[in-house]
Order: C-alpha cells, then structure tokens, then sequence
C-alpha cells in the first residue's frame, strides 16, 4: 500500500476510536524516553491520540491510555520502564486503563519476550516503523480486547501527514531522515531504526514553512546522522532536483532562506561526513546557529577504530581547526563515552587531552552502558565499573572547570535570548536561550515569552547566566 493510501486509513482508523470515545472525557499520558527524535515521535502520538479524543495529563493513575515512547540507548531506561510498569497494574485492574508501548526498546526481542512473560496486561506493543499505525492498533484493542503486537524488523517507509501536537510555541523539530548505516560498536541505534531513509526536500520545506506561518522562530533538524541526507538516496522531479536540493548543504541554505524563521539548529552530525559544503553553509547562513553538535565519543584513536567511528583524533581535531578558521563565532558541543571496551589509561588521557584542546561549550558524558544486540557488548575486555565511575568524575571535573572559565566571556556582552517562559525555578524570573544555547534568567514582562530579545549578561553562576533586558 503507497503510503498516502496508509496514512488516509489511519485517519480513518483516527475517526473510529473518535466515535467510540465520544462523550467519555478520557484522559491520556505519555512518558518519552531517550533523544529528540523520540521527542518529535512523541508529538506526532500526541497529535494522534488528541484527534481521537483524549485529553493529557500529567498524572499517569488517572489515566484511560497510558503511552511509553521508549529508549534503549542505555540501560537505567529498561529499569525505568519495567518499574512503571509494574506500578500500572494495580491502576490497570482498578481503571482498565490501556496500556502502549512503543519505541526503540520494543524492536528487541529480549526486551517484549520480557513484556509477554512479566507484564503481560500490557495491551499495544508498537515499533519505531509502525508508529503510524497506532490508531489502527487502538482501534482493535478497543473493538476486540485483544493484545496487539505491530513491530516490523525491516525498514519502513517515510510517511507523511501525521497529525502533531507540538510542544512549544516558538521552538519545533523537525525530522529529516531516519535511520542509520554506521553502525558504531557501541550503539543499538541502526537495528531498531534501521538504515538512512531521507524525507523529500519538498515535504521538509512544506513543514518548515507551515511552522514560520504559524510563528515558530526556532527549527532543529533532526537524524542520526544529519550530514548524510540524501547522500543514497536522489529525488528527481522532471529530470531536476527539487529546488536545487541535494545535500544536506543545499538543505541548510534552502531553510535559511524561509521567511519567518529566525534560528536554525541541527543534530546529529558524524565528524566523518562533515563536509567542505556543510561548513561554508553554515558559515554563510545567518539563520544557522553557530553552536554545532560534534560528537566525538572518544579522544583516542584506538578507541574510535574499536567503536568503529571512521576518523583518528588527528583527523577530528583537524576538522574543528578548520570549522574556527571559516566561521566566526563557533561554538562546539559534544557527546563523550567513558569507559568503552578496552579504553586504557593512556587513551583516556587522550580524552582528557582534545577536551583541553577543543574547550566545547557543552560536553553531554556518558558511562558506557552495554547493549545487548551491539559488537561492544560481546567484547571481552570490559572496563570494570568503579573505573568506568572514577574516570566520568576526572572528566566531568575537566568540563566544569573550563564551563566556568568559558561563562567568563559572556558577562557584559549583549547576547539575543529566545525567551521560552517564567523559569522552572523563580516564577518571578524569565528564562531563555542565547544561539549558544546557553540559559539566561533575568527580570522581564510575561509578553516578552516567545520573542527574541537584546539581553545583556550581568553575571555567570556555571548552569546559567543572569542578564538584563534592554529595552
């Protein structure tokens, strides 16, 4: 079935369980897992589930549907799971809630042999292809009182026209790809995502330029690998490229030119990928945020050739002396995995080094939790956990240390903050972001929220700067 026809059944399958519903007042929760793309999952099953008439809330044992959009990239998610799980089954038998599970742990087989012999009041299991078929899924359970299980282990298609609750006002992502080929040792990823699809450049520009509309300043883009769009795949419209798009380049500069959309931001790139094109676009694009993702996993090369991630140290830091040198401004952010298979002393320390050397504005760290499915799992050579634990403090010790001194370089600058709302912490504050994506809190009227304002940096507390508005 093409996938347009797919889509117009499930909006079918959407008016079913609407009808069903009608009159009920039924509530609904979800709780997300794991990256922004599970994130953007989310919102496309909240816009779903809302057109089927339910409303959310926050408190999961008051809840008619219960929905977990699931993460397997570490281990503390799996816990997470299974103990809300086992929380829902005295309110399950009080309530007759429904209960779905979807996402990336539900394409692992160990994982829903567990669900089916340890929670099996569990009612839907979806996967990460089948997501759109959800109120499909719905539907039956409602109609048979059935379990359903609807996960597929090839690929599957991109499909367009979701509905989406966004969560935000001003910030939106957007999903240009799915999918992985690189299949680094330590990661799940590419099995339960499966290999790179690309969206098409035309359905990606309509997305864009409907957020704009509609007054969304902030885009980010979304992928596992972002810098390989459409590099295996090409969309032909009458012998031409749609729009003159054919690379994530292209892309980038396609996006810059919507009106509307002040600030563009991209994740994940691989250092691998990161071509000449991409950085003169993002030198060239003002809408582009200068704070760019650049994993690099590990500083020492053994290590990366053991992870699998197809460039040296040397290589990774010639490629960040280049991005300086062509565009000002640069920021980097990072992600770091301590205590891989076989990580020694020495290729730890090279860690250290190229942290010193880069001083990212952002390091995300990681203990090296293994996964079962993955080349890393089944090494021999395992680091055992208290060094795992002493070298995440060394390393976490180095990045707090160079946050502090970093922080010292906005304070008394005048830095454009996208004001998200009152902060989590003091009501009577605002809180929003610069293009670095630092935090600022500052005094402020509650019209200020969703515009981007001239803030000037006051002082620096490692977390957080505090500003004052200009006027």
């Amino acid at each position: 079935m093409e996938t347009k026809q797919e889509i117009e059944k499930q909006k079918q399958y959407i008016e079913k369980v609407k009808q069903i519903n009608k009159g009920s007042n039924l509530k609904y929760y979800i709780l997300t897992m794991g990256c922004q793309l599970n994130e953007n999952d989310s919102e496309k099953l909240c816009g779903i589930v809302e057109q089927m008439g339910y409303e959310q809330i926050d408190n999961y044992q008051e809840a008619d549907l219960v929905l977990f959009n699931t993460c397997c990239v570490r281990e503390n998610a799996e816990d997470k799971l299974f103990g809300k799980l086992g929380e829902l089954k005295r309110i399950k038998e009080k309530r007759g809630t429904i209960i779905a599970i979807g996402g990336c742990m539900m394409q692992e087989q160990h994982i829903t042999d567990k669900i089916h012999e340890s929670y099996p009041y569990t009612d839907i299991i979806f996967g990460t292809h089948t997501l759109h078929k959800f109120p499909e899924d719905l539907y039956k359970t409602l109609e048979s009182k059935k379990k359903m299980q609807d996960v597929i282990d090839i690929e599957g298609e991109v499909y367009e026209g979701l509905p989406i609750k966004r969560m935000s006002n001003i910030k939106a992502s957007v999903t240009i790809m799915y999918g992985c080929n690189n299949f680094c040792t330590y990661c799940i990823v590419p099995y339960v995502r499966g290999r790179e699809r690309s969206r098409h450049p035309k359905d990606i520009l309509e997305e864009v330029e409907q957020l704009a509309k509609e007054g969304y300043k902030e885009i980010t883009l979304l992928g596992q690998n972002v810098n390989s769009y459409l590099r295996s795949e090409q969309w032909k419209e009458n012998g031409t490229e749609y729009k003159g798009i054919n690379s994530f380049a292209t892309l980038l500069r396609a996006i810059n030119e919507i009106e509307g959309i002040e600030r563009i931001r991209f994740i994940s790139p691989h250092p691998k990928d990161f071509t000449d094109d991409v950085i003169e676009a993002i030198a060239e694009s003002e809408k582009v945020c200068k704070l760019i993702h650049l994993p690099l996993q590990s500083g020492s090369t053994n290590v990366l050739k053991t992870m699998n991630r197809k460039y040296t140290k040397e290589q990774y830091l010639e490629l960040v002396e280049k991005m300086k040198k062509r565009i000002p401004n640069l920021t980097l952010s990072t992600d770091i995995i301590v205590g891989f298979a076989g990580e020694t002393e020495e290729d730890f320390e090279d860690t250290l080094e190229v942290v010193k050397q880069v001083c990212f504005e952002q390091v995300y760290m990681f203990i090296y939790s293994r996964r079962v499915g993955t080349p890393g799992d089944k090494m021999t050579n395992q680091i055992p956990e208290d060094i795992k634990h002493k070298r995440f403090d060394r390393l976490k010790e180095l990045v707090e240390s160079q946050i502090a001194d970093n922080n010292q370089k906005y304070v008394k600058t005048i830095q454009k903050v996208l004001v998200e709302g009152p902060s989590k912490n003091n009501s009577e504050l605002l809180t929003g972001r610069t293009e670095s994506n630092k935090v600022v809190i500052f005094e402020g009227e509650p019209q200020l929220k969703d515009k981007i304002i001239d803030i000037e940096i006051v002082s620096e507390h490692m977390w957080y700067l505090k500003g004052k508005h200009i006027n």
